[in-house]
């Protein structure tokens, strides 16, 4: 991890907390809460954000690849770790050997794990992905049938859990889609799995828990509300067709850095990359030592702003791999190193992920996550 004192994101341990306690109030304690850590925790840092919602009323966590499960296990998180990603069949008998709980869709990876099973003497509990209307990861049909008939028949194969992922639950306000996938999903299991004991049958990203109460079952996972954000702009207006309560969900995430030049310069002249931004008069230009290369993306080119003493400075010119540059001339007494919000609040402004998502015609996953995981992270 880069510490350069120069760009870093900060994570608020307080705003994480808060987010984890809306969720847990809304599905209640009967049922369990995985705390989805994945993808560096969708850009906030897995390590640091892991640390601080395990001090909350979570569960379980959710991690992508067998790399970032091994990551947690080597510093000494213990909880109950599922793997949602594919792992290679190479990699499984490590999956066995750091206790971690593995998503399962295909005969290759099962049969595998009965030999290891076998080889070490040891019960290997999986989920079941069941293939609802995704069309990703899951299994479903015929496929299905053999998948739980070999399970079933294992010594050391135990089915622990079965579950499935909503396609069109965060962007609309119709969720027939998603209601025709619940559907679907109790059909599968009444089928197949009606003599099945004690199952963790889990459903509901962050999309469902805050608008449907009947996909909660033994588990629900959350990600990008935990982080403070909303899936979408019509999951909140959804919540409030349905007369929901809309929860305070606060950004977790802040993303620093601080000037490296201040540069007087004259009108006419043209800045950065491709003279896509010319001076209409004299003005004072700060160079940030931020890209695309950190994350932070070209599509901000002249129409985003970063904050400077809490006052937008608006971006001039194409966003370089390491360098960005921002008007201050409106702004008074900038100096050299001062900090600069890039995501985040400050002083009486904000830089929306949300925001930055639309300038860039993508989503707010998108933007946190693609905060180079190299750059520090730290809990405040």
């Amino acid at each position: 991890m880069r510490k350069s004192h120069l760009i870093w994101v900060e994570i608020s341990e307080e705003n994480l907390l808060h987010n984890i306690s809306v969720i847990r109030d809304l599905i209640g304690n009967k049922r369990k809460l995985m705390a989805v850590v994945k993808s560096n925790a969708y850009g906030h840092g897995m390590l640091e954000t892991a640390k601080i919602v395990l001090k909350g009323p979570v569960d379980w966590l959710g991690v992508n690849s067998i790399e970032e499960g091994i990551a947690l296990r080597n510093n000494n998180i213990d909880v109950p770790v599922l793997v949602l990603g594919y792992v290679p069949v190479v990699s499984l008998e490590d999956v066995v050997q750091k206790n971690l709980r593995l998503t399962v869709y295909n005969m290759e990876t099962v049969k595998t794990l009965d030999k290891i099973g076998n080889k070490l003497k040891k019960e290997i509990p999986v989920h079941i992905k069941i293939e609802t209307g995704t069309n990703r990861q899951g299994i479903n049909g015929k496929g299905l049938s053999t998948l739980l008939e070999f399970i079933k028949g294992s010594s050391f194969v135990k089915l622990e859990g079965i579950s499935t992922h909503f396609a069109n639950i965060e962007d609309t306000t119709d969720h027939s889609y998603a209601q025709f996938q619940l559907d679907e999903f109790k059909r599968i299991e009444a089928e197949f799995f009606k003599n099945e004991k004690s199952l963790i049958r889990h459903t509901a990203c962050t999309a469902a828990v805050l608008l449907f109460p009947e996909t909660y079952f033994e588990m629900v996972r959350t990600g990008i509300g935990m982080y403070g954000l909303w899936p979408s702009k019509q999951t909140k207006v959804s919540c409030s067709m349905k007369g929901k309560k809309i929860p305070e969900l606060k950004p977790v995430l802040t993303w620093k850095t601080k000037i490296a030049q201040l540069k007087d310069v004259p009108d006419g002249s043209f800045i950065s990359y491709g003279c896509t931004f010319r001076t209409t008069r004299d003005s004072k230009i700060a160079v940030l030592p931020v890209g695309y290369y950190e994350g932070y993306s070209r599509a901000f080119s002249n129409v985003s702003y970063v904050l400077v003493k809490g006052k937008r400075a608006p971006i001039r010119g194409r966003v370089c791999m390491n360098i960005t540059l921002v008007d201050v001339t409106d702004i008074e007494d900038v100096k050299l190193e001062d900090e600069v919000v890039l995501l985040g609040k400050q002083g009486e402004e904000e830089v929306t992920a949300d925001f930055l998502a639309e300038l860039a015609g993508t989503i707010n996953y998108e933007i946190v996550s693609h905060i180079n995981p190299v750059l520090e992270r730290r809990v405040v």
